[in-house]
């Protein structure tokens, strides 16, 4: 058996009589409201030769089996260790005017920074609908893993996976939980956001601390499916809370994998058409079999989505922004978490490690038209 750990934020209600070292976190907002945040780290005990048989799985489109990796750690999840940072602070007061409280975020930004100095990046990952705590960490573990896998990407660069769960349904009900976790996910985006606020104030003061300089490593973004709803939701209340009239830079790369968004939601004046300022660079990954979206396409009533054809008008959209196909290699009518998989998965990691997008280690051939195209092989 190995060990695997991962850090944590979220808004779900803890179970147990310990909130600092619950049981586990469920279906409900936490008891101290919607937008109330809990940061931890959490650990599990998985079956390693399973581990490693995943990771050299051939999938039909490149090595490394991160669905199968997902279902392992998620069934490890239920007897996961859970440490919540504590926290000390009056809930009604703003965090600014409470010189000696103690913060979970502070606590936990201070330790992802310690690793980042060991030469690792970050992902921050948001998950989608319809998945319970168990499911959202061993999704988080499975994309850790894949992400660090031998022989992938730059050896000696790392990447730490930190896992924001809200409080999706995971009661596979697809015409309920849907509708469910829509709501939640807008009240979640509050919540996000919240996250978001506190780490450019805590970046904006170790550079203030360093001279501009940190650590020389990068933090991206990665959300799926309605994770990416979250993060339109977010988006909403950062420019609520940001002075003058653009977001701040805090990730290098954001990827927006199999998006249940609306396709012209990246276009100027859209719901999420200043995405781009938050991140060097935007990857937008679909699917044109993928048919969970199109069960959110047909059966909710929604336009259709950025994760099946991409941007309705690509032409509209900045050059920072771009679209890779991959139904070329998925295939098939079921493919939906894709971006744990394969070439996909590899894919995300060279852009994590800052390979061109035009190299010729990528499996990519440039799409004819307008926007910034790209079809993976």
């Amino acid at each position: 058996m190995g060990t695997h750990g991962l850090y944590f934020a979220t808004n779900r209600n803890h179970e147990g009589n310990d909130r600092w070292q619950p049981k586990r976190y469920g279906r409900s907002f936490s008891s101290d409201g919607t937008e109330n945040l809990r940061f931890g780290w959490v650990e599990v005990d998985a079956d390693e030769a399973a581990v490693e048989k995943a990771l050299g799985k051939d999938t039909g489109f490149g090595a490394g089996d991160g669905e199968a990796l997902s279902g392992l750690f998620a069934k490890a999840a239920a007897k996961a260790r859970i440490e919540a940072y504590p926290e000390k602070l009056q809930a009604e007061r703003s965090d600014k005017v409470q010189p000696q409280a103690k913060l979970g975020s502070k606590a936990m930004f201070s330790d992802v920074q310690r690793d980042m100095l060991r030469r690792c990046d970050v992902l921050v990952y948001v998950h989608g609908y319809n998945v319970s705590w168990e499911n959202a960490v061993g999704s988080a573990m499975a994309l850790q893993a894949m992400l660090n896998r031998d022989g992938i990407g730059d050896d000696a660069q790392k990447t730490a996976v930190v896992l924001f769960t809200w409080p999706s349904d995971g009661l596979a009900l697809p015409f309920v939980s849907y509708k469910s976790d829509r709501t939640e996910a807008k009240g979640s985006g509050y919540a996000f956001a919240r996250g978001l606020l506190k780490l450019r104030d805590h970046l904006a003061a170790l550079a203030d601390r360093a001279g501009g300089k940190v650590c020389g490593q990068d933090l991206h973004l990665l959300c799926h499916s309605m994770g990416n709803y979250v993060l339109q939701n977010a988006l909403e209340r950062m420019r609520e809370f940001t002075p003058g009239s653009a977001l701040p830079r805090l990730f290098e790369r954001i990827f927006l994998c199999a998006a249940d968004v609306d396709g012209d939601v990246l276009e100027p004046d859209k719901a999420m058409g200043d995405l781009h300022q938050l991140a060097r660079g935007v990857t937008v990954y679909h699917n044109t079999g993928d048919v969970a979206l199109h069960v959110s396409d047909y059966t909710k009533g929604n336009p259709e989505r950025l994760g099946s054809y991409g941007a309705v008008r690509a032409a509209m959209l900045p050059d920072k922004i771009e679209q890779v196909d991959c139904s070329a290699i998925v295939g098939g009518f079921v493919e939906h978490s894709y971006y744990l998989d394969g070439r996909v998965n590899d894919d995300i990691l060279r852009s994590i490690d800052g390979v061109p997008a035009d190299a010729g280690e990528r499996p990519r051939t440039r799409k004819q038209g307008a926007g910034v195209r790209w079809l993976l092989r």
